[in-house]
């Protein structure tokens, strides 16, 4: 016989919804306090959302990252991000990095002096290093990235919400999207408490989180959709039970493997993707808790229609289960 691994029992019978109140009033008060938090203490936004400039190095030498970026130190130039670069192109003797300063107050690019005193400080560490080009990102440009992420976040949302509604019910997406912006908003939140750098890696992240979360979200729901037709007269409350308990295997196993990635990458990925994984980790986390405490408690509010499979009898209207029931 065949081993197989299990992370939880194969029949588990967790009332979920034991505390419906408290987990779904949790949560509205932490989404709350990220949002204030977010317009009190802002965001610690990175060089693509505030301005500044690359500069492309090569080298003969190996790239030291770590030496490049205590060399630079001095200079107290801000948010400063370097990169390796690889390409099957370069030479064997071809060492390329990316070198990324923000924008210095009151400029619009970075001035020579600040260029040249880069320069000194990278050759003092490197002889062999030559400065192949520098491009720019001007205050113009940050604030059209920003307005540019904010419109990517609410499109995906709004064709999600789209896509559950033709899928299943109104209810069904309107519990999707509040789940949706309780995860953005709780990300965004925490990046704002503890001023983690913000910039395009982390608006990827969250469209990252929105398919994750709704990914979860989804199958939970198609199997509750297959209970209301199966049970027609047992109560909503223990529909969503049954339907969060028959695929609890698949959640936690889901959850698991993908921390298993990102913890490695956060480990062993190096600063450049640090902020990147830091936010998939937390966001698989919320994502996986508003699929359940969040979603599901909307839906169980609203309440949802239970004549699933049968024709509409247009005369009557569309019928809905009182809420909790």
């Amino acid at each position: 016989m065949a081993f197989r691994l299990k992370l939880v029992p194969e029949h588990t019978n967790i009332d979920f919804f034991r505390w419906q109140w408290l987990t779904f009033g949790g949560s509205l008060a932490l989404v709350t306090a990220a949002i204030i938090a977010s317009f009190i203490l802002g965001l610690n936004f990175g060089i693509d959302f505030k301005g500044g400039s690359t500069l492309r190095t090569e080298s003969t030498q190996v790239v030291d990252v770590g030496a490049y970026r205590q060399a630079l130190e001095p200079l107290n130039l801000g948010d400063v991000t370097i990169t390796e670069v690889f390409d099957p192109s370069f030479r064997a003797d071809q060492h390329v990095a990316m070198i990324r300063i923000q924008l210095q107050e009151g400029a619009e690019s970075i001035t020579p002096e600040t260029i040249s005193a880069v320069e000194t400080a990278l050759t003092a560490v490197d002889p062999a290093i030559t400065f192949a080009s520098i491009e720019s990102v001007g205050p113009k440009v940050s604030g059209e990235l920003v307005r540019t992420a904010v419109w990517s976040i609410l499109a995906a949302t709004a064709a999600i919400s789209f896509y559950i509604w033709l899928r299943f019910e109104w209810q069904f997406a309107l519990g999707a999207v509040v789940a949706l912006i309780h995860d953005i908003a709780l990300t965004i939140g925490v990046f704002s408490v503890f001023q983690l750098k913000f910039d395009l890696t982390i608006i990827a992240a969250l469209l990252t989180i929105l398919g994750y979360s709704l990914n979860d979200t989804v199958v939970v729901f198609d199997r509750l959709r297959e209970n209301l037709i199966k049970y027609k007269t047992t109560p909503l409350r223990d529909l969503m039970n049954l339907s969060v308990n028959e695929t609890l295997s698949r959640t936690v196993m889901t959850a698991t493997t993908t921390l298993i990635a990102l913890g490695a990458l956060l480990i062993l990925g190096g600063d450049v993707i640090r902020g990147f994984v830091f936010a998939m980790v937390w966001g698989v986390l919320i994502g996986t808790y508003s699929s359940v405490y969040v979603a599901k408690n909307v839906v169980l509010i609203l309440g949802i229609r239970r004549d699933w499979g049968k024709k509409e009898d247009k005369s009557s209207g569309t019928q809905f289960a009182a809420p909790g029931k």
